[in-house]
């Protein structure tokens, strides 16, 4: 009976796990066309290093009423990769490249995110996965440069913006290996708040100097936007992300990554009108193959 009863407790956590990470999802497929809207009006440095100022505050605000205690030297460091990740790393890089790309291009290149998340998660969790794994991975590298080639190669060769997104997502995929690991022993909520304020040193400087070198002036639409890269993206999601991470597993959980760039190219379709081309859907759908392959194949 206890044996049974064990295994529906897990069941019930896993599957826990599981709506928590598809709720995270949900609330970062719409960063990439949020940020598009508000770079459009308002300096990327503001956009990606403010929304994580604003996002601290209420970091703090958390923190102090559950009374959360302070985390340990080893925990500090774990954080500090996960600030350097999702705080810092994919806010900057992502909002760089959507000044000039849309957000449908960026979510083919998000198309990569899982099966970067679940190798950091592999090499961090010290499993030796089979060729097959590191192969697939491979092709879906190779899928994403093509596609960044043929669709950035109007003037002769790719450029910076192109650049920014693949970065971007390997930081990301860093951050969130390391930051499910971590809520673990913190909880989701605890992890990026400690995050958050982590790097409020570095991201509240920047902020500073980006208004006074560019004071913001924007409409309602982009204040909007960055409101929700604030409140959502860079805060909430990341409650309910990191914990289904914790909760059902790196691996597993990061599998519903694979619904994002669909639902991001849904969003930038019907919410900024933009066009999803015919190179778009087959990069993205080559790259899918691959995900699915390396999640397969991975080892426990």
């Amino acid at each position: 009976m206890r044996v049974k009863s064990s295994a529906t407790d897990t069941e019930t956590v896993t599957a826990g796990g599981l709506v928590l990470g598809a709720l995270g999802v949900l609330a970062f497929s719409m960063s990439l066309p949020a940020t598009r809207v508000a770079v459009g009006e308002l300096d990327a440095w503001f956009v990606a290093f403010g929304r994580a100022v604003g996002a601290a505050i209420l970091a703090a605000a958390y923190l102090s009423i559950t009374r959360a205690p302070r985390p340990s030297g080893a925990q500090w460091r774990r954080l500090a990769v996960v600030a350097l990740g999702v705080v810092v790393g994919f806010p900057l890089f992502t909002s760089l490249a959507l000044t000039t790309q849309t957000s449908a291009h960026g979510a083919v290149v998000v198309t990569l995110l899982p099966a970067l998340t679940a190798i950091f998660a592999v090499l961090r969790a010290g499993e030796r996965p089979p060729p097959l794994f590191w192969l697939a991975s491979l092709a879906g590298l190779v899928a994403v440069l093509t596609f960044l080639i043929v669709t950035g190669s109007a003037g002769g060769a790719v450029a910076a913006s192109d650049l920014f997104l693949p970065a971007a997502v390997v930081l990301c995929g860093l951050g969130y290996a390391e930051g499910g690991a971590l809520a673990r022993e913190l909880g989701g909520a605890r992890t990026i708040c400690w995050a958050l304020l982590l790097s409020l040193p570095a991201t509240a400087s920047i902020t500073v100097v980006s208004i006074a070198v560019e004071p913001p002036h924007a409409g309602t639409a982009a204040w909007l936007a960055f409101a929700y890269l604030t409140a959502v993206s860079m805060f909430l999601g990341f409650f309910a992300w990191y914990a289904g991470l914790a909760r059902g597993g790196i691996a597993r959980v990061g599998q519903i990554q694979l619904t994002q760039p669909v639902l991001t190219l849904l969003w930038s379709a019907l919410l900024l009108g933009e066009t999803v081309t015919p190179a778009a859907l087959v990069a993205a759908v080559v790259v899918l193959a691959c995900v699915v392959l390396i999640q397969r194949t991975r080892r426990r």
